[in-house]
């Protein structure tokens, strides 16, 4: 297979269509619209690797819906490609494609300005080529970038895995850390952090990388993994992801770890509900005027014959609640449902009260400030 280069909080109101005006990736103008913010005002992802390592191919396969097939036919990127991911997600921020051959000692660059903004820089290496080369240039990405911005969240996505055998994934993940961890040791930079992942356009894997690497720039963090916890502690619900409906990617899940295929079932189900809702559920001016199959009504409800459920429901435009739970659970499907009104109602707290912290800071009885986390919002009155 042969790949190209691509290269302040607004109080609920008891209606389900209704939700904070500020989830922290930025303001919402009107109702449910989310208004275009400057550049400055996003959290910015950086892609950088060398020429045809495959990185417009995986921003436009994730947030671009386009197939993987069609990606072949995308020119070589050979300028800074600045892309908005904003209106119809959740998940806003800005990715900037750089190409491969982009010259760090260039002084027509402003790279205090590039990496000063930035919030994690993803670095793509093929995995079906000779990737020392790829590792040189990572060691002086990553090293260059982390004098300017020492907060910046460093991953390294081994792309291009789909057409490697199992054994040979994991020798190429064990050498390519090893090296450039061992590279940056001889630098003098054994504090930065590199986080990889095994990737390809032709599977879910790019979308869990992503995922993992937005959660990152997500400060709500903590307190949706909790409240996800308690969801299922009290419902008998074994997995259960938030996910951003456009993206298919999961901004949190629970804490027990992941499974692929959990996963791939789930993004498979959010793609059946769009299809058939965009066929029977949305009436023409609505969908002229949203552009969206997805609302108040949305849910879904799949049994598998294994014994398994899936259960799908909305929790506002952009984000949907994806639960597994065994069949034999799901007969008292109303405490499943209550519990999901209590915990719908406990993520709106989540960022109203981190719009509260924002805007006016708390202080204590002698007038320090109280240091928060989001652990402090937490989900109370769930039945079980």
């Amino acid at each position: 297979m042969s790949y190209q280069d691509d290269e302040e909080g607004v109080p609920f109101d008891g209606n389900p269509g209704s939700f904070p005006k500020d989830f922290g990736y930025g303001p919402f103008d009107g109702d449910g619209e989310i208004s275009t913010l400057s550049g400055d005002s996003k959290p910015r992802i950086l892609l950088m690797g060398l020429r045809r390592s495959g990185k417009s191919s995986i921003q436009k396969v994730v947030f671009h819906k386009m197939s993987p097939n069609e990606t072949l036919f995308l020119e070589s990127t050979n300028k800074i490609v600045k892309d908005d991911i904003n209106n119809s997600s959740f998940v806003q921020f800005q990715i900037w494609d750089f190409p491969g051959q982009i010259d760090f000692f260039d002084s027509a660059f402003d790279y205090d300005m590039i990496f000063g903004g930035c919030g994690a820089l993803i670095f793509v290496i093929d995995a079906q080529d000779d990737y020392l080369e790829a590792l040189n240039k990572l060691n002086l990405t990553v090293t260059k970038a982390y004098k300017i911005n020492p907060n910046i969240k460093f991953e390294v996505f081994i792309h291009k895995v789909d057409g490697l055998g199992d054994d040979f994934k994991m020798e190429s993940q064990r050498d390519i850390h090893q090296r450039a961890t061992d590279d940056l040791n001889d630098s003098g930079y054994d504090q930065i952090h590199l986080s990889f992942h095994l990737t390809s356009i032709y599977d879910h894997s790019i979308f869990e990388a992503f995922s993992k690497v937005v959660q990152k720039l997500i400060p709500q963090l903590p307190a949706l993994e909790n409240l996800l916890n308690i969801l299922n502690n009290n419902s008998a619900i074994e997995k259960s992801f938030l996910f951003d409906v456009v993206s298919k990617i999961y901004i949190a899940t629970d804490s027990t770890p992941v499974d692929m295929q959990s996963y791939e079932l789930c993004c498979d189900m959010i793609d059946v509900v769009i299809d058939v809702s965009w066929i029977y559920g949305v009436k023409e001016e609505q969908a002229q005027q949203d552009g969206t199959a997805f609302d108040e009504q949305s849910f879904s409800l799949i049994k598998l014959n294994n014994g398994t459920v899936l259960y799908l429901r909305e929790v506002n435009k952009f984000l949907a609640l994806v639960c597994i739970l065994r069949e034999d659970n799901f007969d008292h499907k109303g405490t499943v449902d209550f519990n999901f009104l209590i915990f719908r109602n406990a993520i709106q707290q989540v960022f109203e009260f981190r719009n509260k912290l924002q805007s006016t800071p708390i202080t204590n009885s002698i007038g320090s400030p109280v240091v928060t986390n989001g652990n402090s919002v937490l989900a109370d009155g769930l039945s079980n």
